[in-house]
């Protein structure tokens, strides 16, 4: 259920719009446009609008306040621990990635009038799709149910784990979730994606060592 290429346009955005970088399509099977949202982006609107995304091993939280009517998701990873870090394997540093994708959505839906106590969350994604023996996907699935926990959130709605990606369609308005799991992976885009945005993160940890004075 991809968006139709013949159906994608280009919109135009004021120079505050915090969302000017991520791509609209308009898809003549759904009412709304269509934000399309990658690996390490975010998007929050408070019009009524469709927010997709495709997900392998990274996790992608929909919130929203229904009686605001404002709205979004995110994707997601943590990057993997340094081979040195002791204890949880997926702690520590790692964890400031999760909470910063976690906060910028949320706060992004206060600002724009949502209240905290109305929240309804929904989480996706978190698939074992690489080889190997660090399950990246069930860390980053654990943690964000940890996360929830630890902030007073109670995810009304999971789909995490398995072995497949996912094509995930959140509507703001409703808060409708349309989820197709991939059975065959045609090429290795979702794989090069977050591998890509992997190798991202390890850059920004690597450079976070470095101490200014």
């Amino acid at each position: 259920m991809d968006p139709s290429p013949d159906t994608l346009h280009a919109s135009r955005f004021t120079r505050d719009d915090p969302f000017a970088h991520v791509r609209r399509m308009r898809d003549s099977r759904f009412p709304h446009e269509i934000a399309a949202i990658l690996p390490g982006e975010f998007f929050v609107s408070a019009d009524p609008m469709i927010v997709y995304t495709v997900l392998g091993s990274c996790v992608s939280a929909c919130i929203r306040d229904p009686v605001a009517g404002v709205g979004g998701m995110n994707h997601f990873m943590l990057p993997a621990p340094k081979e040195h870090q002791s204890g949880d394997a997926w702690g520590g540093e790692s964890t400031r990635y999760g909470s910063y994708a976690m906060e910028s959505l949320i706060n992004e839906i206060l600002k724009r009038g949502g209240l905290r106590h109305r929240l309804e969350v929904k989480l996706f994604g978190g698939g074992k799709i690489y080889e190997g023996n660090i399950d990246v996907g069930a860390n980053n699935a654990a943690w964000v149910l940890e996360y929830l926990k630890n902030e007073g959130f109670q995810a009304q709605k999971t789909d995490l784990g398995d072995v497949y990606p996912r094509k995930l369609y959140y509507f703001i308005d409703s808060g409708r979730v349309l989820m197709k799991k991939i059975q065959r992976v045609k090429n290795d885009t979702i794989f090069d994606r977050e591998m890509r945005y992997q190798q991202q993160l390890v850059q920004v940890q690597e450079a976070s060592d470095v101490t200014l004075f």
